[in-house]
């Protein structure tokens, strides 16, 4: 049971950290494009329309990732452990 436990911290701490670095990545992508682009933007309006929607899209996808990340948490035993039943089925079966 001990080793179950730990596998499923391993799991649980992995999906924590792919998840905050996609959120991180996000982050750094919209902002790339904002700077990037932002002498495209015909005038003063439109920069500040686009500002507005790309801090929507950020507020909105770090907000999602966080009721998951907090999902995961409540739920990571059943999660992972049906997760981990099912790989270590698929290893005996290759053996």
């Amino acid at each position: 049971m001990v080793d179950l436990n730990q596998r499923i911290e391993a799991m649980h701490k992995r999906d924590m950290l792919v998840a905050w670095a996609f959120v991180i990545g996000l982050w750094f992508a919209v902002i790339f494009v904002a700077f990037a682009t932002w002498t495209l933007a015909p005038n003063g309006q439109a920069r500040t329309l686009l500002l507005i929607g790309g801090v929507i899209v950020l507020v909105l996808n770090t907000a999602a990732i966080l009721a998951m990340l907090r999902h995961y948490r409540e739920d990571r035993d059943f999660m992972y452990g049906i997760d981990i039943k099912f790989l270590d089925e698929a290893r005996g079966r290759r053996n």
